[in-house]
């Protein structure tokens, strides 16, 4: 069994995520002794935005959720997501 490396401190999540974007974990974890973990109550991080749109787009947008039986806001979230991927799918 290698010695592993320690894990530094971070001062920031930002620095952290960098850090582990750049190293190799198989330095620092020794993974067959890793478990599933499940964090049901994590909810992602979000960011408050404005969007203009116009009204007609707005009812549309309002009349599909209330179709779905889904908030207006999460509805767009959807439609963005499924955008997003489909777009990924395309450039790859």
């Amino acid at each position: 069994m290698k010695k592993l490396k320690n894990i530094p401190k971070f001062n920031s999540e930002d620095e952290e995520r960098e850090f582990w974007q750049n190293s190799d974990s198989t330095e620092y974890l020794d993974w067959e002794k890793s478990a599933l973990a499940s964090f049901v109550n994590l909810k992602p991080s979000t960011k408050t935005i404005s969007l203009r749109l116009p009204g007609t787009m707005l009812d549309e947008i309002k009349n599909l959720a209330n179709k779905r039986d889904v908030p207006y806001q999460s509805l767009i979230k959807i439609i963005l997501k499924e955008r997003i991927d489909r777009e990924y799918r395309v450039s790859n």
